[in-house]
């Protein structure tokens, strides 16, 4: 028996896994636009959401270096999957290919925050849209990171394109369309 098989058939260092999931909506501007997209997260997700701050200033849009102008909330373990398999079934299970990066991470949108399951429109929120964005890792990718002994993890360890596509369509029953 070689070293990239057990009795199951494949390493479970091999085995693709959710690092994160990123909910974000950008409204570009502090005050009340703000406070009501950070309800709309709070509704989706159930958790609280952290500001987004600019990192740069644009005198056209008024907005200054440091100013708030979005919020995310970042799910990870067992929220994540949870989250996704809602996410996918407003898309009605399907992602485009050009959603995925060489790395194996996605992202997509979804234009209506009314569009989850049990969400109603009000009037006093208004419509939002947010952005998904997922990071898939394998065991392992800890060695990259770390402070000590840290060290280089070869291409074939990591998540690619392709492995990716495959991965989302056998654990979440998604269709990747081509583009």
């Amino acid at each position: 028996m070689n070293g990239d098989t057990s009795e199951k058939g494949t390493s479970p260092m091999r085995e693709i896994r959710i690092e994160k999931v990123v909910v974000n909506i950008g409204v570009g501007d502090a005050g009340e636009k703000l406070s009501r997209a950070e309800k709309v997260i709070l509704l989706i997700t159930g958790h609280k959401p952290t500001q987004t701050l600019s990192s740069h200033t644009n005198k056209d849009l008024g907005i200054r270096v440091g100013m708030p102008i979005g919020c995310k909330v970042t799910l990870r373990n067992s929220d994540a999957p949870e989250f996704l398999r809602k996410a996918f079934e407003v898309k009605e299970n399907r992602i485009m290919d050009y959603s995925f990066d060489q790395e194996g991470n996605f992202s997509f949108g979804i234009s209506d925050y009314t569009d989850f399951a049990g969400m109603k429109y009000d009037p006093d929120i208004g419509i939002f849209g947010l952005d998904i964005c997922v990071v898939l890792k394998r065991a392992g990718k800890r060695v990259k990171l770390r402070k000590k002994a840290r060290s280089h993890i070869p291409n074939s360890h990591r998540v690619g394109r392709t492995e990716a596509m495959d991965w989302v369509a056998k654990k979440f029953g998604v269709e990747v369309l081509g583009s």
